[in-house]
């Protein structure tokens, strides 16, 4: 082969690959089409937590509605920032997404202001697809048993009752903070590390007076008799928990808050495939058996009205933290 002929390979070589990747991109942006192979969603935390609790749930009626398998793959790291990135780096066609949380997306991004992805730049919102309340609790030998108790318990003693967490950043020290700001409290933060393990164990050896910690952490504990709650963060009632109150309840409804997983895809992708995985989401999330299963975990399967109002959400969520993270000086672990 000649030089003129090695030119012209090479040059029909590059054009048929951009004929085939246009190609490809064209049939993925197609909704008749896509998808037409197994779908990756990436959870950014190992197996066994909450995120991946709930999207192993939603992993069978999500590949029904899709028709396409759904592949897990746990990326876990850097508070979620490992996976995050890996989601954020594929492509925008539809078979990688990313199953975020309140603490990857819009909790990190203050924690971690030098981190590479931006959750707001870097994807498009899908739906939320899961919330997980927390519950105050406390030892059984700690002398309040309500809020109102804790409260005035707490303004007789400024600076003497400890709540712990499991670390400086976490949305269980962030959820307490604004707890205490609201009820004008002063209260010294405990953090831990190794998840809520070590902390709830130090609530129940009487080490530490109390803490808010997501429900599925503490309902064994409840349970049991080991922990008292005090109240729950979201806005009605728990059925595993008819008893206890809310926050809303309790006159403070500005402090609703819940650890939330959802969807998100990579910038790019297009709006047909977005819309395809939204109606897969909801249809999923609405499925009898997912919500007994979640609500089983103290964990409740909600979806998004649209992908806007997932993204408006997400920017409430974002700038709503930014504020309690730079008011209690959390950092990151």
């Amino acid at each position: 082969m000649n030089r003129r002929q090695a030119v012209g390979f090479l040059l029909g070589a590059t054009a048929a690959a951009a004929i085939t990747a246009l190609s490809a991109a064209a049939a993925a942006e197609d909704p008749a089409k896509y998808p037409s192979q197994p779908i990756r969603v990436i959870v950014p935390f190992a197996p066994g937590g909450a995120s991946d609790f709930a999207m192993r749930l939603l992993q069978p009626a999500m590949s029904q509605a899709l028709g396409q398998q759904i592949v897990i793959e746990n990326r876990a790291g850097a508070a979620g920032n490992v996976g995050m990135d890996v989601a954020a780096r594929g492509a925008p066609d539809g078979y990688t997404v990313f199953f975020g949380n309140v603490g990857t997306v819009s909790i990190n991004p203050t924690l971690y202001p030098d981190m590479t992805v931006k959750p707001d730049k870097a994807f498009v919102a899908v739906s939320v697809a899961s919330e997980t309340p927390s519950v105050y609790i406390a030892n059984p030998k700690f002398p309040p048993n309500t809020v109102k108790e804790l409260i005035d318990y707490a303004k007789a003693r400024p600076g003497k009752v400890n709540f712990a967490s499991p670390g400086s950043g976490s949305v269980d020290r962030l959820e307490m903070e604004l707890f205490r700001k609201a009820a004008g409290l002063d209260m010294n933060h405990v953090p831990y590390k190794g998840g809520a393990g070590p902390a709830v164990a130090d609530i129940l050896g009487g080490h530490v007076e109390l803490m808010s910690v997501t429900l599925p952490s503490a309902m064994p504990h409840i349970k049991s008799g080991r922990v008292k709650v005090m109240a729950i963060t979201s806005r009605e009632r728990n059925p595993s928990l008819p008893d206890v109150p809310t926050v809303v309840e309790l006159g403070y409804p500005d402090i609703v808050a819940t650890s939330w997983q959802g969807f998100l895809v990579p910038a790019g992708t297009p709006r047909p495939i977005v819309d395809k995985l939204f109606q897969a989401i909801v249809k999923a999330t609405a499925a009898p058996k997912v919500k007994e299963r979640m609500l089983e975990g103290g964990v409740t399967a909600v979806a998004s009205d649209s992908p806007e109002q997932f993204k408006t959400f997400i920017d409430k969520e974002t700038a709503r933290w930014a504020v309690v993270i730079k008011e209690s000086g959390a950092i990151a672990d």
